[in-house]
């Protein structure tokens, strides 16, 4: 699914190219200067259409990009039945299997990040209902420091009957880091990942502490991958 992000000090925006259309000259045979006209017409058009496509396979990043990473403390998300750490009390859960991202900027333009973030989610023996609606979050900040920008993003999920895990992709449409000056480079940032959790999820996070996406799931369920 494609998600965009705006904040406050962000702009996410799926940027279009659109190459001037050049029209053909079309001259009627006869005559030496006629010819040379059409001719020096067609260079000219050839010119013109190069000098549009020439920088297109040259675009390079003027510096490395951000650091992007899933936060430890919020990497997984683990429902527990009146807050018991056991198997069979397991509800639903989810777990930040990866992330592919990319990003690009030169000049002195804005740095443009795209993230891919895949999702395992499981249905435990203490889930009530089919259906869950997960909350993550996704935040740019200045490496090891403040937060420029933070927002949250809902992803529903139905199991089918007897399906105890699905696999989700999410993609965030490109991220836009103003920069301070030319000079500003992406190591300057990072962009985080994380569930909503809440403070008793983070500490099990925290303390290590895991059970399989299907812990306690009944004998029988179905755990091969959509």
């Amino acid at each position: 699914m494609r998600r965009s992000l705006i904040a406050a000090s962000l702009c996410l925006f799926a940027a279009a190219s659109v190459l001037p259309g050049i029209a053909a000259a079309q001259s009627p045979r006869g005559g030496g200067d006629k010819e040379a006209e059409a001719a020096a017409k067609k260079k000219k058009r050839n010119s013109e259409w190069n000098d549009v496509q020439a920088p297109l396979p040259a675009l390079r990043n003027a510096g490395p990009c951000p650091f992007v990473k899933v936060l430890y403390d919020a990497g997984r998300y683990v429902e527990f039945k009146d807050g018991r750490e056991a198997s069979g009390a397991v509800g639903y859960t989810g777990e930040i299997q990866g992330i592919s991202a990319g990003c690009a900027y030169k000049n002195d333009e804005p740095i443009k990040v795209t993230l891919e973030i895949l999702f395992e989610l499981g249905h435990g023996p203490a889930a009530q209902g089919s259906a869950k609606s997960y909350r993550y979050w996704v935040a740019v900040t200045r490496r090891n420091s403040s937060v420029l920008a933070k927002q949250y993003f809902d992803l529903p999920v139905t199991f089918a009957p007897g399906q105890d895990r699905a696999y989700v992709r999410e993609e965030i449409a490109e991220i836009t880091i103003p920069r301070a000056s030319i000079t500003t480079s992406g190591s300057n940032f990072e962009v985080l990942v994380g569930f909503d959790v809440t403070p008793e999820m983070a500490s099990f996070n925290r303390d290590g502490k895991r059970f399989r996406v299907n812990a306690g799931a009944t004998a029988g369920a179905s755990t091969d991958r959509p």
